[in-house]
């Protein structure tokens, strides 16, 4: 799987990507992360990448052109705008408020991708030509206002990344966590030790059901008290 980021605030990435699981995956050339500076798409000596909105407004606007030149300078579109049908199995997404809200189910899509490129957005909004035209779809990670959208491609790469083959070193895994049955969330969690005392007259115990070895009681207990997630 490669990933190819286009943000304004490239280092921002540095320090998430080279740490853990996403590290690992790297390594092991499960995935690729390339993270492309906007900047460089510009022309002007002060590398403006934004500009105000036609019929006046509040903030300022990331501008179409850089946009479009870095995805064609990686070849994901033609000089016309349009994809490029020799890559098979790739996406381009914007990160943007107002797009799809991104869940496990979109995550599993989109990691049957062999490549996906994550435009963040920035400031006021993008160029409505760049969700037109070069672009497969928006995504948002929630119903919320962020300053950028490098937050929310930092998730995406984390969330598809977990879910390819071979970045995780115990498949189950993912088949028991939150969210893979569709509607729940994962059921409490303990481990050593069996009392935790944290002062004299307060004591926090394992429920024995979990101590009693009694596999079908266990699943039962697991399954009765997982979260159901589902609206009607």
């Amino acid at each position: 799987m490669r990933f190819d980021i286009i943000t304004i605030f490239p280092e921002i990435f540095d320090s998430y990507f080279n740490e853990s699981i996403l590290a690992r995956a790297q390594k092991k050339e499960l995935i690729k992360i390339n993270v492309h500076d906007l900047r460089k798409y510009t022309t002007d000596r002060h590398k403006t990448i934004d500009d105000s909105p036609y019929g006046g407004g509040v903030g300022m606007i990331l501008k179409v052109e850089p946009i479009y030149k870095a995805l064609l300078d990686l070849k994901i579109i033609n000089k016309d705008g349009t994809k490029n049908q020799r890559l098979k199995k790739t996406k381009i997404f914007l990160m943007s408020a107002k797009g799809e809200i991104f869940n496990q189910k979109i995550a599993k899509d989109i990691s049957d991708l062999n490549r996906i490129v994550l435009i963040c957005g920035r400031y006021e909004g993008v160029d409505e030509r760049v969700i037109k035209y070069l672009v497969d779809s928006e995504i948002s990670i929630g119903e919320y206002i962020l300053t950028g959208g490098e937050l929310p491609a930092m998730i995406i790469v984390d969330s598809v990344t977990r879910l390819i083959d071979g970045v995780l070193g115990n498949s189950e895994s993912i088949i028991n966590e939150s969210f893979s049955s569709y509607g729940y969330l994962e059921h409490p969690y303990y481990t050593r030790p069996e009392i935790f005392q944290p002062s004299k007259n307060a004591k926090w115990k394992v429920p024995n059901v979990l101590l009693s070895g009694d596999h079908k009681k266990i699943e039962e207990w697991r399954i009765r008290n997982s979260k159901n997630n589902f609206k009607e």
